[in-house]
């Protein structure tokens, strides 16, 4: 690594760069997810969360656990968003008036709510039931029954990582492999 820093657009330095936009980007993103789950169904923070791990229902257990997912799911993220082939595709012009006038902010938030629908479509849907399975953790019934109402939920985390993501990185000079050749 070198010992020169990133600066973002918007003045905020880092000498790793992307990963503290993602954590960020992350655990804001889970604040917001968490205040929607919270008003749904405050028994997956509370109860479910801890239960599988193995720990006791405790709310501040369960928005730590959760906090924690979030920064570690944001990572992801800005991993994506920063290879080449990805950042080609959110830089690609576009023919339209409406998306060719958006910048890569904006275009960002997009990709952070189509990563939160992709995560509501992963984790929820297919991997906890599986984990649940292969562990015995009967914690997954609850995440299960909220799968649909949670929809909302993750898409608002992914655009708040997002939005958070493109706020605190600079990605404009970063080199791309352009997706569609001329």
């Amino acid at each position: 690594m070198s010992a020169e820093s990133d600066t973002s657009a918007h003045g905020i330095e880092s000498r790793i760069g992307w990963p503290i936009g993602s954590i960020a980007g992350g655990a804001f993103g889970a604040v917001a997810f968490g205040l929607v789950l919270w008003m749904l169904e405050p028994a997956i923070i509370e109860e479910a969360i801890p239960e599988f791990y193995g720990l006791n229902a405790d709310p501040v257990v369960g928005w730590a656990l959760h906090l924690v997912h979030g920064a570690i799911i944001g990572l992801g993220f800005g991993m994506l968003v920063t290879r080449g082939p990805i950042l080609g595709i959110i830089r690609t012009p576009t023919e339209t008036d409406a998306l060719s006038r958006t910048g890569i902010t904006l275009r960002l938030v997009g990709a952070g709510g189509v990563y939160g629908f992709a995560i509501w479509a992963i984790l929820p849907m297919i991997a906890l039931p599986v984990i649940g399975r292969l562990f015995g953790v009967d914690a997954t019934t609850a995440f299960l029954g909220a799968a649909v109402e949670t929809l909302v939920a993750h898409v608002l985390y992914g655009l708040v990582l997002g939005l958070v993501f493109a706020l605190t990185i600079d990605l404009r000079d970063r080199p791309t492999e352009s997706p569609i050749e001329d």
